[in-house]
């Protein structure tokens, strides 16, 4: 692969509350012609995470038709597992729903975060969402005792397929306390109640990489392929290929994709997002400091 990068689609400048600052793992979903919207997390005045979306016209994605007003989901009210932030949406289409699968985060005490997988429902086509329950549908437990978070979700015929990140420890990353997390992998039969078996599907490549997260899954034929970030200092786009969905080859090196010169995106790439429009394919994704500067794409090279 060889990816050529075209620079920012949309740069947070506080043009709402919600988006006072950062842009991050941007969701694109199609709606009609060349009209497409992406969904991502903004942050507020009080820098919590909630997610809202800008619609584009794929023949020139840097010009914004619109943008939201109000986040699609708030965060949860005080005590709740998102009374800190809701990050990372990931919607499917379910009959004449949109289940939108999102990370939830709140405030530790012996570690500054804990996460767990929420979902909200929309009615709306996408307006707005309402949660499915206040508690998470996937939260800790004795296959992923520390965290699960950023979950990528395929419905194939009667299988919903989720590939989320889950933390294998909590250590100390030049000086600052991380959880150290890569993709493990879970079944449904409606979507809402999830298998986990604590199966791991991309692991860590070395003792100094620390998070592998934010997949994004594409059936090809009879092949998945996935793109993600992983670190060992700052986040760097990765990819692998499966047969089934399940064992993973991790394929770095094809990526195709790295950290500019300078700007924007010059110190770390992470989240990236891949859709098919127009005959081309595009890849969203975020740079430095985890969205603050925007979000950018690039187009796959023929």
């Amino acid at each position: 692969m060889r990816w050529k990068k075209m620079g920012l689609i949309f740069e947070p400048k506080g043009q709402y509350d919600w988006v006072v600052t950062h842009a991050s793992a941007p969701f694109v979903m199609h709606m009609r012609g060349d009209i497409y919207r992406i969904y991502f997390h903004g942050r507020n005045r009080s820098n919590k995470s909630q997610p809202g979306y800008i619609e584009i016209d794929v023949k020139n994605p840097t010009d914004i038709l619109y943008i939201t007003p109000e986040p699609v989901l708030r965060v949860g009210k005080p005590g709740l597992f998102d009374d800190c932030g809701v990050l990372g949406p990931w919607i499917v289409q379910h009959d004449e729903l949109l289940y939108m699968y999102y990370s939830g985060w709140m405030r530790g005490v012996t570690v500054p975060y804990y996460s767990a997988i929420g979902l909200a429902i929309s009615e709306d086509q996408g307006a707005t969402f309402r949660r499915y329950s206040e508690a998470p549908i996937i939260d800790r437990s004795s296959v992923d005792p520390y965290m699960v978070i950023s979950g990528c979700v395929l419905k194939e015929k009667d299988v919903w397929r989720m590939w989320y990140s889950s933390a294998k420890s909590f250590e100390l990353e030049n000086g600052i306390p991380m959880y150290r997390y890569h993709i493990k992998y879970a079944e449904s039969k409606d979507g809402i109640h999830w298998v986990r078996e604590g199966r791991v599907c991309v692991d860590f490549d070395s003792e100094k990489e620390t998070r592998i997260g934010r997949p994004c899954v594409v059936k090809e034929g009879s092949t998945y392929r996935m793109w993600y970030c992983y670190a060992i200092d700052a986040y760097r786009i990765g990819y692998a290929e499966s047969e089934d969905g399940v064992h993973w080859l991790r394929k770095d090196e094809e990526v195709g994709i790295d950290v500019s010169k300078s700007g924007w995106d010059s110190e770390m790439i992470c989240y990236p997002f891949v859709f098919e429009a127009r005959g081309q394919k595009f890849m969203v994704y975020n740079g430095n400091s985890y969205g603050k500067t925007g979000l950018g794409y690039a187009i796959l090279e023929k």
